[in-house]
């Protein structure tokens, strides 16, 4: 539990840590980014080592103006550590020093040049190697993970969150040391020409780490404020221009403007926080700096007057003056930079510490003993004892699942599909056909029972390995940016370039493709928004195709298409699914009435399973549906009103009411009883 006296802070993602933890999170963090700059530690090294010459040579700069006062210009008897190689005749010293003067900028400039080239080529590196791990972490998170974050913050993870952490890569991390360096260096330049003024500029000090930890307070929250701010813009901004169509169809763009306007003042008002702790924070680093070379004048001329200093000390100081407060400067600005990074650092981290398991809540895992801790042994996987190109066997036993909590949305599913045999899936909207193939899939996890592939169950297979054995054809098509080619290969190079035109002409899209200009290598746009719906979903047959998978799932593969389209895929599927093991969801029973078996769903639960002319024998559900849909062609152009139900009403009567003498029955004990 705890405690309520313990003041908190805001993370930023709707979660508060105890202030007190708040300087341990900031560690642990830049201890985690620090890890990422370890493969680069010889660039690291020779950027520190080009500071550390950058830092000495500019302490050396003011040392030679005391020497040139002292010695040459106010004629006095000062010694410095150059006499042994200064000439005695004023002129020739004096050229001799600002030779050496020019010297030291040249060199301090080159250093300060590769130095920071060095650092900025290692922090683009660093940020592609944490690009690359939260992409390919997204990757491996569950459908449900992406059901729950929008696209627009999880975008913004990779780009804007990623792009504050670069600029606290190439000019925070090592210039922070430098500015340290740089701070030291100086004063100990300082005691050395006089400790009494160095006490003088020491005095500052308080005050100015009064103003570094008031700035710090209020950084942090502006920037985390900020950093939320651009995620709920990236994610407006992706919704909106996604579905500009439907903006424009229902005149939406006024509302969507105003929206857009609140949405962009609140990042403007997360800026303005940001905005104003930086009004006020450099004005005052910048009026202490004055304040410094007041007292430096002040002081300085008090002991040159008594005799204890020099004028070159005095004129010395003043240029080591501005050099104290740039350092400063530089530091707070640094800390800014940091603060903004440690709001990235937050999210990011947060998404990368995200693990795919922790998604499914309330999904125990249904394997008990050994079986569950033990990881599969073989090399290639679970497998790998299956003979390759051979159909297989999938079985559902006893599955439950629901999306929350105990909200089933499947009940108690068993059924099993034999190596090479087509099984269709029916049912009204919401019975849980689509549920099933998530579940075989692994984009969710069952909550009970268990699902086996070739006798194993599925969560034994490696992730990746038993998704290389489904082909899948959605109802709704995605294609990707690039040719006709790598889309059907996914880029997979194994998939020869022969191959994917059998596969195209197997789906009846070679006559297509091949009136194209640019044929196979014909650029889409985003979405293949370039080709016709029915294009995309020949594209998506071939693409399930090409990687020649034992098991085939169509799921409303033909629901969307036009009846030319839908013709060319009706004379593919036989030979599509030759050789494979089927799944077959479709609402247009005309479709599926050749598959070896149909199974009927209602409200989660298997209700019927049989051939077509069996379920039609039966008379239940699925005949009623059958009965329906053609009922719905022979009234086609029959206008409401008219005596009799319409379809729609006849419809609702079949989800609800056709199966009375089947649907479930309470028991005394609260269980229900499935039908025989």
């Amino acid at each position: 539990m705890s405690d309520p006296a313990v003041p908190r802070r805001s993370t930023g993602e709707g979660k508060t840590v105890p202030k007190k933890s708040a300087r341990i999170a900031d560690t642990r963090l830049i201890a985690r980014l620090v890890v990422y700059l370890s493969p680069y530690r010889p660039a690291v090294a020779v950027s520190i080592v080009l500071l550390i010459i950058h830092s000495l040579l500019g302490v050396a700069g003011p040392y030679l103006t005391k020497v040139a006062v002292d010695r040459y210009l106010a004629a006095g008897t000062a010694t410095s550590l150059l006499d042994a190689w200064l000439p005695l005749e004023p002129r020739a010293g004096l050229d001799f020093l600002a030779v050496l003067y020019i010297a030291t900028l040249l060199i301090g400039f080159a250093a300060r040049y590769f130095q920071t080239y060095v650092m900025h080529y290692t922090g683009q590196r660093v940020m592609r190697d944490l690009r690359l791990d939260v992409f390919n972490h997204l990757q491996t998170m569950e459908t449900r993970f992406f059901d729950r974050n929008q696209v627009g913050r999880l975008v913004t993870r990779v780009t804007s969150d990623v792009d504050a952490l670069n600029e606290m890569f190439t000019s925070g991390v090592v210039a922070v040391f430098g500015d340290v360096l740089t701070l030291v260096a100086v004063f100990v330049a300082m005691l050395y020409l006089s400790p009494e003024l160095t006490l003088g500029i020491a005095a500052l000090t308080p005050p100015i780490l009064v103003v570094v930890f008031v700035f710090r307070q209020h950084a942090r929250a502006a920037y985390r404020a900020v950093r939320q701010a651009v995620a709920t813009t990236n994610t407006f901004l992706q919704e909106h221009i996604s579905g500009m169509k439907i903006v424009q169809l229902f005149a939406h763009e006024r509302e969507s403007l105003k929206e857009f306007d609140e949405i962009s003042a609140a990042h403007r008002d997360a800026h303005r926080q940001a905005i104003r702790a930086h009004a006020v924070f450099y004005p005052v680093i910048e009026w202490l700096g004055v304040l410094g070379t007041g007292i430096l004048l002040f002081y300085g001329g008090y002991l040159v007057s008594e005799g204890a200093l020099t004028v070159g000390v005095v004129v010395a100081f003043l240029q080591y003056g501005t050099r104290v407060f740039r350092p400063i400067q530089d530091l707070s600005e640094k800390y800014n930079i940091l603060q903004s990074a440690m709001a990235s650092c937050e999210r990011i981290f947060g998404l990368l510490d995200t693990k795919p398991q922790e998604e499914a809540v309330g999904e125990p895992d249904v394997l008990s003993g050994d079986a569950a801790e033990q990881p599969v042994s073989s090399p290639l996987g679970v497998g790998a004892g299956v003979a390759a190109g051979v159909p297989l066997r999938v079985e559902f036993r006893n599955v439950w699942f629901a999306y929350k909590d105990e909200d089933w949305v499947l009940r108690d599913v068993s059924f099993t599909i034999e190596p090479g045999e087509t099984l269709a899936v029916v049912g009204r909207t919401g019975a849980g056909k689509t549920t099933l193939i998530n579940l075989l899939l692994r984009f969710y996890r069952h909550s009970k029972g268990e699902i086996l592939v070739a006798g194993k169950s599925i969560r034994e297979w490696p992730e990746d390995e038993l998704r290389r054995q489904f082909g899948v054809v959605l109802q709704e098509p995605y294609l990707f940016s690039g040719s006709i080619e790598d889309n059907i290969r996914m880029h997979d190079r194994t998939v020869s370039s022969e191959a994917v035109r059998e596969v195209a002409r197997e789906v009846n899209l070679a006559p297509f493709i091949e009136s194209l200009s640019n044929g196979y290598q014909t650029k889409l746009n985003e979405q293949g928004s370039s080709l016709s719906w029915g294009q995309r979903q020949l594209v998506s047959f071939a693409r399930a195709l090409a990687h020649r998978p034992r098991l085939l799932i169509l799921d409303e593969a033909t629901s969307s298409v036009d009846t030319q389209t839908e013709i060319l895929i009706r004379d593919a599927i036989p030979r599509l699914m030759k050789g494979h093991t089927s799944i077959v969801i479709a609402h247009r029973l005309s479709t599926i009435k050749h598959a070896d078996r149909i199974l009927v769903m209602h409200r989660g639960e298997v209700r019927e399973l049989g051939t077509h002319e069996e379920l039609l024998r039966q008379g239940g559900v699925y005949a009623k549906l059958y009965q329906l849909q053609y009922q719905e062609q022979e009234t086609r152009h029959w206008q409401p009103g008219e005596e009799g139900q319409t379809a729609a009403e006849t419809a609702s009567d079949v989800g609800e009411n056709v199966i009375p003498e089947q649907s479930s029955r309470e028991t005394g004990d609260g269980e229900k009883t499935k039908p025989s």
